[in-house]
């Protein structure tokens, strides 16, 4: 009787997934160094401090005033802008920087100083002409360039998270006690948390989602009146999008410099923000 082994294409899977666990085992040392213009490699474990600092500058900033929040919502979105192409490894890297973040920062702005209850009125204009930017930024760098495609999709995502940062200053001035505020962002911090464990993300992921769900109800009960299920599902959501990007740095090939590193840390903490602000305007109100 003659036994067949796996098949190639089984142990080709078999190899990538080990690779990219591997790879983020090693504190992220593999690959070819740190990008174009972007710093020095760094070790993948950063890219969660990163995101712990901008959560902690976002939370403090809150609790000081409208101004200082903005500022700290701007600087978020210009590192979501300039971070970004050098996490996708994309040319025109300068430019598109300056187009990914001026969207957040305007979005940043009228959300800052319109009236209540519309907050976010002016994000999706400022999303539609990033977006629309980008495409005739590609228009004009002609055809047969490199990486049009990935650079046209994923710049138009970097646009949605550097716009979504605004969702932090709807949700602060949203019902002036910035209970789902907090909620969201100790969540965050321990799905982060879990995210800095040097595990298989086959068991940080859940980690990050269950502890998050719980840190969540906890903390609607000792800071805020928020009910269970609504703390709850923040927690859930927002640790399943944290988890999401750790993934995306699992599967990367290449090490990451500074620049992507503060792309993809504040990228999804920017997206926690307008999360937890249309979660407040869905279940508490």
């Amino acid at each position: 009787m003659i036994r067949q082994g796996p098949q190639r294409s089984e142990v080709d899977q078999v190899e990538v997934g080990v690779r990219s666990e591997q790879r983020y085992d090693d504190g992220g040392n593999g690959g070819n160094g740190g990008g174009e213009d972007g710093g020095g490699a760094v070790k993948s474990w950063s890219i969660g401090i990163i995101a712990l600092a901008g959560l902690a500058a976002i939370v403090g900033a809150a609790y000081s005033s409208p101004e200082v929040l903005l500022a700290a919502a701007a600087l978020s979105a210009v590192g979501v802008g300039v971070g970004w192409p050098h996490f996708l490894g994309i040319p025109a890297k300068k430019t598109l920087a300056a187009l990914i973040a001026l969207p957040g920062v305007g979005s940043a702005v009228t959300a800052t100083y319109l009236p209540a209850p519309g907050f976010l009125d002016w994000t999706p204009s400022f999303l539609a002409a990033g977006v629309i930017a980008i495409f005739v930024m590609q228009l004009l760098r002609g055809t047969g360039q490199a990486q049009r495609l990935e650079s046209t999709l994923g710049s138009c995502a970097g646009v949605m998270l550097s716009c979504l940062g605004a969702g932090w200053i709807a949700c602060s001035r949203f019902n002036g006690v910035r209970e789902m505020l907090l909620v969201a962002a100790i969540s965050a911090a321990v799905a982060l948390l879990a995210g800095l464990i040097r595990w298989p993300d086959r068991i940080v992921a859940p980690l990050g989602i269950v502890g998050a769900g719980l840190a969540g109800p906890l903390a609607g009960l000792v800071f805020s009146d928020i009910a269970v299920l609504p703390a709850a599902l923040v927690g859930v959501v927002v640790g399943a999008v944290l988890v999401s990007f750790r993934r995306m740095v699992t599967l990367r090939a290449e090490t990451l410099n500074l620049a992507a590193a503060l792309g993809i840390g504040l990228g999804p903490v920017s997206a926690v923000g307008s999360l937890a602000y249309f979660i407040d305007k869905l279940l508490i109100f």
